[in-house]
């Protein structure tokens, strides 16, 4: 039997898992390490983490997965590899990292981004970016060449965590347009690197690296890196891709209205477009999707983050008198649609992006301590985070998305009934259930180069689907709840 390796960069931990070559059937996910990856946090608002570290916990968990699955070398054909996106790595000319990764959650370069955005103008930005610079992978070496100069004239190439990983592998240095777009360096108006960005923030050409396929062969493990990984010298690397293009992928989400949903710590929707509009580029991030190629048929993803979701529903989990989701699901499940008017604004989870980046805290509202018990503080968080994720469609939907099918993980929120009924009934439409993950998606995508989507597509259905939402007809008291709790936000927004 033959064997794609998949990997998942993640911030908390790296996943590794194995799918059949012939069939895409799942053999088994290794998670490394087995704790928390840790962050460092020089300062408040900072995060760091030592590219050397994800290398070192990728080699553990293939060699897990090569002893736990009875697997050799020989029988690994290909590698697919997703990350976490927005990350900053840089190398010296011998390929030693120059510092620590600045990951996605770090906001240092939030003020070089939004003067940027304001100096270049934000209608070109919108046009030509689709983003502000905001805090994305450009703005962070642009802090580096002023904050720390003697690093910056050491660097060869930068680099985004998955570029690294690759390189690990095969000592060779490249990227992808999908990737470039996600650190803002891609001009979508002119299908090429963003010159006037490079320009304005005074960052040399050079440091870009070479631009690859997203499916296809993008290098080979040399005799270091099978010396390290256990893998096989000439094992190809297939496929690379951020986390979130990445899930979208493995929930066969590739063509305009088709959005893929997450729903854990924090929530994502991330929907399919050919369209180049930006209106929304303040709430909406806008990158290539994995299948964007040059001089076709645009293919953007449109990613709209709620950071208020599963981590509101963890916390009643922790500071409520209840022992699991199963029980709070069961106490939800007593209450009628509207939680007998109790509302819960889900948003403590630091500044919301698609409320303009206001912090505006988790609010309780209409709680009456004679009637109301913690039934309906569970009905209402539910509610309120379905009503977070109904909100975020309303501004891509006037932003030119036009869903036909949502898929979903079978991850915490989707599991809830009451949560995934409540998004189906209000969007009306059926939302899909996969069970899969972003390292059998990675690894998945390595068939890829072969260019046969139908069979990829036919994969996930025969190996992933779990179950289909389907809207309830009737959506007055669905519709009745929303807007009460709308009234609630618009309250909040408006002081």
């Amino acid at each position: 039997m033959n064997y794609y390796l998949g990997l998942d960069i993640g911030s908390s931990s790296i996943k590794a898992a194995l799918v059949e070559v012939d069939s895409g059937k799942s053999i088994g996910v290794i998670q490394e390490p087995k704790e928390e990856m840790g962050m460092f946090a020089q300062k408040n608002g900072w995060a760091e983490q030592e590219p050397l570290d994800w290398w070192l916990h990728i080699c553990n968990a293939i060699k897990s997965l090569k002893k736990q699955y009875n697997v050799n070398k020989t029988q690994i054909k290909g590698i697919g590899i997703s990350y976490q996106m927005h990350g900053l790595v840089l190398i010296d000319k011998e390929g030693n990292p120059l510092r620590r990764s600045i990951i996605w959650c770090d906001s240092r370069a939030v003020a070089i981004g939004n003067q940027a955005f304001s100096e270049i103008g934000e209608d070109k930005c919108a046009s030509q970016l689709l983003n502000s610079p905001a805090n994305f992978t450009a703005s962070k070496l642009k802090w580096v060449k002023e904050n720390e100069p003697d690093i910056y004239k050491q660097i060869y190439k930068f680099m985004l965590p998955g570029d690294f990983v690759a390189y690990k592998f095969s000592n060779t240095i490249n990227t992808t347009i999908s990737g470039l777009s996600e650190g803002i360096f891609w001009d979508f108006k002119n299908d090429t690197i963003a010159d006037f960005l490079l320009e304005h923030y005074g960052i040399d050409k050079n440091l870009v690296p070479d631009i690859v396929d997203t499916f296809g062969k993008q290098s080979s493990v040399d005799e270091k890196g099978a010396a390290e990984s256990g893998l096989e010298v000439g094992t190809p690397i297939f496929y690379r891709a951020g986390d979130q293009p990445n899930n979208a992928l493995s929930l066969n989400v590739f063509n305009p209205g088709e959005v893929a949903a997450t729903g854990g710590t924090s929530g994502v929707v991330y929907a399919v477009t050919e369209s180049l509009s930006a209106k929304e580029s303040s709430r909406v991030n806008n990158f290539a999707h994995v299948n964007y190629t040059k001089g076709s048929a645009a293919r953007i993803g449109k990613l709209l983050c709620i950071n208020g979701a599963g981590i509101q529903y963890r916390w009643l989990l922790n500071n409520l008198a209840v022992s699991s989701y199963e029980e709070m699901n069961n106490l939800a499940s007593d209450i009628a649609i509207g939680s007998d008017g109790v509302c819960l604004i889900p948003f403590g989870n630091g500044a919301e992006r698609m409320l303009n980046n206001k912090e505006i805290g988790t609010r309780i509202v209409n709680l009456n301590l004679n009637n109301h018990h913690k039934g309906h503080m569970c009905r209402a968080a539910l509610e309120g985070i379905a009503f977070s994720f109904v909100y975020g469609m309303e501004i891509l939907k006037s932003d030119g998305i036009k869903p036909s099918v949502i898929r979903a993980g079978n991850d915490n929120l989707f599991r809830s009934e009451i949560f995934a009924n409540t998004v189906a009934t209000l969007i009306e439409q059926e939302i899909e259930i996969y069970n899969t993950t972003g390292a059998i998606g990675a690894a998945r995508a390595a068939n890829l180069h072969k260019g046969d989507f139908e069979s990829f597509s036919k994969t996930i259905m025969d190996n992933d689907h779990v179950m289909t939402f389907m809207p309830f007809k009737d959506k007055k008291p669905y519709l009745e709840a929303y807007n009460n709790w709308k009234k609630e936000l618009e309250l909040i927004l408006n002081k």
